[in-house]
């Protein structure tokens, strides 16, 4: 019990447990991340095709079909650079291992929190390309990106992107409480990778992907209510990344969700978004151990803009009756 709420044990949540020796032979892997990747795209392919033919309730049937579709084409690049360029290497293979969709924590993630899900593989997708374009490691930021909100599966329910519309508990909690909820995913986050074997650089993503940044919202709400308020309570109790890989998850979670709360993504205020959110990490001193360069950062810019404008482009909506004919068009979500 910490600031008068119960905190859940990592783990406490578990549906699908952490197996000993989950490791497989090179092979088998290949043919796994092959098998389970065609059912992948296969079952997000028919899954968003009855979202467009029948309709849903809301965008989340299409947000977890195209997001186990990302994951899965993820997971099948893998597998056909290993057969294309080689065998795994003693460096990789631990995170080849648990780039596979079969890993038991991603098939948890998938289940109890569907909307974090979809965010780490669109953060996946961001950080691989920019790793790529910078020369990282890009196989080392899609895998960290995978796992860096895991923590967050010990209550699903009381983070944004898994929130039901209309129902939000933190209206009716303390910001100082909220605060402590929200930050304790990177703890969390830790506990589970690691009772998951998880490699250790990819725990290293997930301990500093927010380093010691500030919550804001929350912070601010409680400096209304107090103005003696400490910013220190509001800041992650994690460390500045340290690798360029922790940096660019930092960079890419961040700019993911700036741009998924717009309600009109506009190619220019999505770069908008992602110079604020690198120039708020640059100013509050996240980025100086990354060993990031201006003209990494430059070049991020460009990738995340082209990838996120990608993901939320305009798309028209088909006529319905209640148009009688005339298509109207609005942000893909």
């Amino acid at each position: 019990m910490a600031n008068g709420k119960a905190t859940a044990a990592p783990g406490a949540h578990r549906t699908i447990s952490p197996r000993a020796g989950w490791r497989v032979d090179r092979p088998t892997a290949l043919t796994i991340v092959g098998v389970v990747a065609a059912a992948a795209a296969a079952g997000a392919l028919v899954g968003f095709l009855a979202w467009q033919v029948f309709g849903a309730p809301g965008p989340a049937g299409a947000y977890v079909a195209l997001g186990a579709l990302s994951a899965s084409a993820g997971a099948g690049v893998v597998g056909a650079g290993l057969r294309l360029f080689g065998e795994p290497t003693a460096h990789n293979e631990d995170l080849i291992q648990a780039a596979s969709p079969a890993h038991p924590l991603m098939r948890r993630l998938l289940a109890e929190a569907p909307g974090t899900y979809v965010h780490s593989a669109a953060v996946a997708n961001l950080a691989e390309a920019g790793a790529e374009a910078i020369g990282a490691d890009a196989l080392l930021a899609r895998v960290g990106a995978y796992y860096h909100d895991v923590g967050k599966l010990s209550d699903p329910c009381v983070y944004f992107e898994n929130l039901e519309e209309g129902a939000n508990p933190h209206d009716l909690s303390h910001p100082t409480d909220s605060a402590e909820l929200i930050m304790s995913h990177v703890t969390e986050g830790v506990a589970v990778g690691r009772s998951y074997d998880l490699p250790e650089r990819v725990i290293e993503i997930i301990r500093d992907h927010h380093g010691t940044s500030l919550v804001r919202y929350f912070y601010h709400r409680a400096a209304l209510e107090d103005a003696s308020t400490f910013e220190s309570d509001f800041r992650y109790r994690g460390e500045v990344p340290s690798t360029r890989e922790a940096a660019i998850v930092m960079l890419a979670d961040a700019s993911e969700a700036s741009v998924r709360a717009m309600a009109f993504p506009e190619a220019t205020r999505i770069e908008e978004s992602v110079r604020s959110v690198i120039a708020d990490r640059r100013s509050d001193r996240q980025l100086d151990r990354s060993g990031l360069t201006d003209e990494d950062l430059e070049r991020l810019v460009g990738v995340f803009v082209r990838q996120l404008v990608s993901f939320r482009h305009v798309r028209c909506a088909y006529p319905t009756e209640d148009t009688k004919g005339a298509a109207s068009c609005r942000s893909a979500s």
